[in-house]
């Protein structure tokens, strides 16, 4: 789905996203802070930076990026309880529990100095939460009994990073986790015991060089399969056919081929059924029954011309029954395929007409489920569906602030590349340009740029902007993810060119069409997004009166040289996506678009945001482009976070960060 509401979603990360080691060229300052103090703003320039955001505007800043007031909000296994985030007064987010039937209420957790990055039920009486150390992404798993006591670590090792694999109703004493605790470099699985902490490791990675990226587990938690990086550009997927000894390899595809088990068909009784997720033989990504033994189709769950499918969701009580699947269209798209499905959806449809609703994962009865229901307007409330009343209670508006007639539309858009590439995206209508009047734009690329993609609802930052009377311009360049191989692979090598593009054909569109003041547009992005921020500024200094890089790169080779041990396997993978900087014809293109080398080319102001720990996009990257362009004369406000990372998650700094961006584009766009 767009949006599961559950801890073992959120821990699946990408093996791509991990912790970097200290930059090579990092100077070792007094104090013990990353990169270089001296260069960021003093606390007095940044303050009245965020001065420059009040004024006589419907919201304030705060209306948006304060936390809710009651927020993710979850369902016990038997749904007796329900579990939410409480934010105090200090923007702080404890983990409650509710008991339905008294509606007694207790804290479970509190947070503290570090964010509880995301939480879910365990058990009936048991939760597990997740936080880090200050956005350095070595991830710590929890578990904590409802009532608070026996809170232990369940991953207590320094320098490791755990996620969760798998969590199965059949063993909830028990869950698999991936840890690199033994081999930087490698990430192995583990059970572990979610009272105790006893750990057990499942199998070894003895080969470094090709490492594993992916385990496939059944319900019982039995390892079924994996994924081996060969070569450096190629998936080798290993499966166990029931009564043998070792794994055998059943499917080889290039990296960027899609070939992913989503669940083995328990309805079966042939072991070896499995719901893949595939682009084997088509453009786009397909859900097929598959037999692993035969490697032969067994059907054709869902296809679709245009976007990738996604996932499928089955029904444990119902003898896995396929309820639905889901994927990203022009807005977030559900297509039920059993019965007893369509008819939740037919209610909650007739109920949410013109919304969007995400489905969480139901109770064990499967007789409640929590609905969040949103829009581009609506930022979201939560509900609580009975399957036997066939009703859905409103549970609570998260932002009752933010009135849905006072916010921005948002307008899914569709036009052509300069080469004839479908492009879709995004714009964020500030209410003076549905009325007729031409009002400035902020263009804001996504990260990655592989990976992720931008998708229509609720956007704080679009909806901050449109309080000021800006559009924003949100564009899927190619190599965005969910529109085939062909889109994803035709951004291959095109970091700096044709990606940059993309995104200017968008504006012009955008202009084109009678909304934007043209010579009042800026650029703003993170990571990727941030990267492309300082490229258009290069690029068409005449395009943009202003940009926001927010943790960003600015040079392709000191980016690379900052990776990480175990992005050591994926460097060829990341050599596809951007430059191969062992060849000298590409190195030279990596540095025609490095924006470190063209800072000449920089004549509009830059405010430059970076988080102190990040692991992805190390501070050097903020650092360098600040001083060489300083040492140009130019006045670069620079905001550095010390206690965060590849981007802001706590309160006051979100809100700091917002305040100063938009007293920036205050003195820039008129």
């Amino acid at each position: 789905m767009k949006q599961k509401f559950n801890l073992t979603s959120l821990l699946m990360l990408s093996m791509v996203v991990t912790n970097a080691q200290a930059d090579p060229h990092e100077k070792s300052i007094p104090g013990n802070k990353p990169g270089n103090p001296a260069l960021v703003s003093t606390e007095a320039e940044l303050k009245e930076l965020m001065k420059l955001s009040e004024g006589d505007h419907p919201y304030k800043v705060e209306d948006f990026f304060e936390h809710p007031k009651f927020s993710d909000f979850q369902l016990s296994p038997n749904g007796q309880h329900l579990s939410f985030k409480e934010r105090d007064d200090k923007g702080k987010g404890h983990i409650m529990i509710k008991e339905v039937s008294t509606g007694t209420i207790i804290r479970a957790l509190e947070e503290k100095e570090d964010v509880i990055i995301g939480y879910g039920w365990a058990t009936n009486t048991r939760l597990l939460y997740l936080m880090d150390n200050g956005g350095n992404e070595n991830y710590h798993l929890y578990s904590v009994e409802i009532d608070g006591s026996n809170n232990i670590d369940l991953t207590p090792y320094d320098g490791v990073r755990a996620t969760i694999l798998k969590q199965s109703p059949e063993q909830r004493d028990f869950l698999i986790v991936s840890m690199n605790k033994d081999n930087p470099q490698t990430f192995e699985p583990y059970k572990v015991n979610i009272h105790t902490g006893d750990t057990v490791k499942l199998y070894e990675d003895k080969d470094p060089d090709n490492p594993i990226d992916g385990y496939d587990f059944d319900k019982d938690l039995n390892l079924r399969g994996f994924n081996r990086i060969s070569n450096g550009t190629e998936y080798q997927y290993f499966y166990k056919f029931v009564g043998a000894k070792d794994f055998e390899l059943v499917h080889t595809s290039k990296w960027y081929n899609k070939f992913k088990i989503l669940s083995f068909n328990y309805a079966s009784k042939n072991p070896d059924e499995a719901y893949v997720l595939t682009n084997q033989n088509s453009d786009k990504a397909r859900i097929l029954l598959y037999d692993l033994k035969s490697k032969k189709v067994l059907k054709k769950i869902f296809s679709n011309k245009n976007f990738d499918a996604t996932h499928i969701v089955l029904s444990r009580k119902r003898n896995w029954e396929a309820d639905y699947i889901d994927y990203q269209s022009k807005r977030y798209i559900i297509k039920p395929l059993s019965h007893h499905f369509k008819t939740i959806y037919k209610n909650l449809h007739k109920q949410f007409k013109g919304y969007q609703f995400e489905v969480s994962d139901p109770t064990d009865k499967e007789d409640q489920y929590l609905i969040k229901v949103s829009s581009d307007q609506l930022y979201g409330k939560f509900y609580q569906y009975n399957t036997i009343t066939r009703k859905a209670t409103l549970l609570h508006d998260l932002m009752p602030k933010l009135k849905e007639e006072d916010m921005g539309v948002m307008k899914p858009i569709t036009f052509k590349s300069r080469d004839g590439l479908t492009i879709h995206g995004y714009i964020t209508l500030p209410k003076t340009a549905l009325k007729g009047k031409k009002v400035p734009m902020v263009v804001n690329p996504h990260g990655g740029p592989q990976g992720t993609r931008d998708t229509w609802g609720f956007n704080k930052e679009a909806q901050l902007f449109a309080s000021r009377g800006y559009a924003t311009l949100q564009i899927n360049f190619r190599i965005s993810d969910g529109y085939g191989m062909k889109f994803f692979r035709a951004g291959f090598k095109q970091t700096g060119q044709k990606i940059m593009d993309d995104l200017e054909a968008g504006v012009h569109y955008a202009i084109k069409q009678g909304w934007i003041d043209q010579n009042n547009i800026a650029i703003y992005g993170g990571s990727h997004g941030g990267y492309a921020t300082l490229m258009g500024l290069i690029k068409t200094p005449e395009l943009y009166k202003a940009g926001v890089d927010y943790v960003g790169i600015s040079n392709i080779f000191t980016f690379f040289e900052a990776f990480p041990p175990y992005w050591k396997p994926l460097r060829e993978m990341l050599k596809d996506v951007w430059y191969d900087l062992d060849d000298p014809v590409e190195a030279n293109i990596a540095k025609e678009v490095s924006p470190i080398y063209h800072i000449d080319k920089i004549k509009a102001p830059l405010f430059v945001v970076q988080g102190g720990n990040d692991p992805r996009v190390n501070i050097n990257e903020s650092d360098q482009i600040v001083e060489a362009l300083r040492k140009k004369g130019f006045d670069v406000p620079y905001m550095v976070k010390y206690n965060e990372g590849h981007g802001f998650i706590k309160e006051e700094n979100q809100i700091d960060f917002y305040k100063a961006m938009v007293g920036f584009f205050s003195q820039h766009l008129k």
